[in-house]
C-alpha cells in the first residue's frame, strides 16, 4: 500500500467495519508495529480488497469478493518473514490457508468462532446478578500480582494453540499493558479477584471485547454475566458499538452473550502455524 491508497484503504474498511474490527484495529497500529497493507485493486483502479500483516498475524479483508487472485507474493513474503497465524472472516481465511497449504506450511491448530456483535444496551434484569458480595472494579498496576495469574489461566486455556509454549513474561507485559489503558473490569469475591474482561481491539466506531475469564472455583454464579453486562453497558454508553467473537463449542459463553443482546453476524477463524 503507498501513501495515495490510505484513504481508500480506510474507506473500504469503515464501510465494513463491524465484520472486520480485528483488522481495523491492527491496521489503526500499524506502523507501531511495522505492519504492512497490501491492496487489491478492481478493474477502476479502485481498492476493493485488503491483506494486513501485522506482528506475524495475517488478516485479509475481501467484502463482496468471490474470486481473490492467487496471492504470489506470500512466497517470497515466507522466506523473509514468519507468519504464525491467519485470523478473520471464515471463508477469507480459507482462500489464505489454501495458498499457504501450497507452500507446505503446516497448520498446527485452528478455532472456529462465532463473530457477534451489539450496538444497544443489555437488559439489566439479565446481568444484574451474580453474587451479593460481588465487588466490580478497575485494577490498578499495583493489582497485577492478583490478576496475573488470572490472564495467564485464560490465555493457556483460550489463546494459546497446540505446541506452543506459554510465556509467564509475556503474559504479565500483555496484562500489564491492558490494565494501563483503562480497558478492563474485574470481579472480587471476598477480597479476591476471581474473573476479568477487557477490550482486545478498538476500530473506528466499535470495540471489540475480550479476555472474558472467571476462575473454574467461582463458575455457575453469574460472575460472567454481571461482568460482561456492565463493561458492555459502559462501552456502549461511550457511542460505540461493541463486537465480540466466541469459540463454537463455548456453549455456556455462546448462551450468554445471546442473553445479553447479541447477534450473530457470521463465522470467524484463527488458524495457527
Amino acid at each position: 500500500m503507498c501513501k495515495a491508497d490510505i484513504s481508500a484503504a480506510e474507506t473500504l474498511l469503515r464501510a465494513n467495519e463491524e465484520r472486520y474490527v480485528s483488522a481495523c484495529g491492527r491496521y489503526l497500529i500499524r506502523d507501531a508495529f511495522s505492519g504492512h497493507v497490501w491492496v487489491l485493486r478492481g478493474q477502476k483502479g479502485e481498492v476493493s480488497a485488503l491483506i494486513i500483516n501485522s506482528r506475524s498475524t495475517l488478516m485479509p479483508v475481501f467484502p463482496e469478493k468471490k474470486e481473490i487472485p492467487n496471492p504470489s507474493f506470500l512466497g517470497g513474503f515466507f522466506r523473509i518473514k514468519k507468519v504464525h497465524s491467519v485470523q478473520g472472516i471464515t471463508n477469507e481465511v480459507i482462500k489464505l490457508e489454501d495458498v499457504i497449504n501450497k507452500m507446505g506450511r503446516k497448520i498446527i491448530d485452528k478455532y472456529d468462532f462465532d463473530l457477534m456483535s451489539l450496538d444497544r444496551h443489555p437488559d439489566p434484569n439479565v446481568y444484574l446478578s451474580g453474587p451479593a458480595n460481588l465487588v466490580l472494579c478497575i485494577p490498578q498496576l499495583t493489582d497485577i500480582d492478583a490478576i496475573a495469574p488470572l490472564q495467564a489461566a485464560y490465555e493457556q486455556e483460550e489463546v494459546i494453540p497446540k505446541g506452543s509454549v506459554f510465556s509467564p513474561a509475556a503474559s504479565r507485559i500483555n496484562i500489564a499493558n491492558i490494565i494501563s489503558k483503562g480497558q478492563i473490569l474485574s470481579a472480587q469475591l471476598n477480597g479476591r479477584l476471581v474473573g476479568k474482561i477487557n477490550i482486545n481491539a478498538v476500530s473506528y466506531t466499535r470495540y471489540q471485547v475480550g479476555g472474558v475469564y472467571v476462575h473454574p472455583d467461582f463458575r455457575g454464579r453469574g460472575i460472567a454475566r454481571r461482568l460482561a453486562g456492565e463493561f458492555i453497558t459502559s462501552l456502549i454508553e461511550q457511542g460505540r458499538g461493541v463486537t465480540l467473537f466466541v469459540k463454537k463449542t463455548n456453549l455456556a459463553a455462546r448462551r450468554l452473550y445471546t442473553g445479553l443482546g447479541f447477534t450473530t453476524q457470521g463465522n470467524y477463524r484463527i488458524t495457527y502455524y
